[in-house]
């Protein structure tokens, strides 16, 4: 399973500073940061140099129970491919991964970098900016027959012909159904008396604003300015009246557990490891919808081992990989197909785990999840700036 630390690392929070800095090199006569697909790629280097350098987030991996400097499913794809990985667990906070290497994109240099993975969220503006290569789906059969098919056409990157997700989650509610004697089914059952002050919500604003949309009965696929509002003004009044405890990263996992906290808002992976050692937490979906999030996986510009990265990404979208690689992780499995993979182990927690419908969500599940319509560079500024000042960013 995957350390629980890791999603404390996915803390988006508005992101003001990065739209600033796009700012300053949009204007003032200097270049803009937009690149235009002439100038994304350069001479492959795959053919004669057998490597890549692959960049992800910490505890983002299957890693060996008795070597930790093992990673299996890597470790083959080097053995079978003749590839060498460089594997850098070097992402620790979209905006400062984005502050990191913009510098190299925006004037038309090589990151070092042949892949990365970022939220999608994140991969928008990534997308938007020209920076990232379209990949070349012909070579890449695994993840054109298995990718699954509610992931494949984000808003932002329809096709999914410049991302393709790492993996997958859900941002539902978690909840002690045994201290709160009551089931919760609506997100509106958060903002009940018995509930005040012991709520929290994400504090990202990325995080946080799309299932507090659905609440309000919104189509998170095509929102609206207007319908922003009206739900930042609903959130400042529960913070007014006391409702919300506080806002928080990772760190609602122990208010859950100590029971300071009886209900959050929070991520599905979180949940699963957090249900091994109380099974009174419950992670539901709420009956107005929850949003399907994805990291993914990124190829930069002008990077040298294009072709290798791309059979990077095919080969983890093998089902008997992908199924690895979900045992693991426990997040929303982007290859449906693995969960036949996992249901036919001779292992009794593998085997259980195909049944996990936070892992392979089910049709019902399914029915209420959506992938919501990205905030827009237009929009960023001004709706962190209000949402920032609520939360006490």
């Amino acid at each position: 399973m995957a350390d629980l630390s890791r999603r404390s690392l996915l803390r988006g929070v508005g992101g003001i500073g990065v739209t600033g800095a796009l700012a300053a090199v949009t204007g003032c006569g200097v270049p803009p940061a937009y690149v235009d697909a002439a100038d994304r790629e350069s001479p492959d280097r795959s053919a004669r140099e057998h490597k890549l350098v692959f960049a992800n987030w910490p505890l983002y991996i299957d890693v060996d129970d008795h070597d930790k400097q093992r990673r299996p499913t890597l470790d083959a794809f080097q053995r079978r491919t003749g590839i060498a990985v460089t594997y850098t667990e070097e992402i620790n906070d979209n905006d400062e991964f984005f502050g990191k290497i913009s510098p190299a994109l925006m004037n038309h240099q090589p990151t070092g970098r042949d892949l990365i993975v970022i939220s999608d969220w994140m991969c928008a503006r990534f997308v938007r900016l020209g920076w990232v290569e379209t990949m070349d789906r012909t070579a890449q059969p695994n993840v054109a027959k298995y990718l699954d098919p509610q992931l494949r056409t984000p808003h932002f990157d329809p096709g999914r012909m410049h991302s393709v997700p790492w993996q997958s989650g859900i941002t539902g509610i978690a909840y002690n159904r045994r201290r709160l004697g009551r089931e919760i089914r609506h997100t509106s059952d958060l903002w009940k008396d018995d509930l005040r002050g012991r709520v929290t919500l994400l504090s990202g604003l990325d995080e946080a604003f799309a299932m507090l949309l659905q609440g309000n009965g919104v189509d998170i696929t095509r929102w609206t300015a207007d319908d922003f509002h009206r739900m930042i003004d609903q959130v400042r009044g529960l913070v007014r009246r006391g409702q919300i405890r506080r806002f928080t990263g990772n760190d609602y996992i122990k208010d859950l557990d100590s029971g300071d906290v009886l209900a959050a808002q929070a991520y599905s992976g979180d949940v699963i490891q957090l249900q091994a050692d109380n099974p009174d937490i419950e992670f539901v979906v709420p009956e107005e919808g929850a949003e399907l999030w994805a990291e993914s996986l990124m190829i930069p510009n002008l990077a040298a081992h294009k072709r290798n990265a791309e059979r990077l990404i095919d080969y983890y979208y093998q089902p008997e990989v992908a199924a690895e690689l979900a045992a693991w992780v426990n997040y929303v499995c982007p290859v449906p197909a693995a969960r036949e993979v996992l249901a036919s182990s001779k292992d009794k927690d593998r085997a259980k785990l195909a049944e996990d419908p936070l892992v392979f969500p089910d049709a019902r599940m399914r029915r209420r999840l959506a992938i919501a319509r990205d905030i827009t560079a237009g929009e960023r500024a001004g709706f962190a700036k209000e949402w920032n000042a609520i939360v006490g960013l």
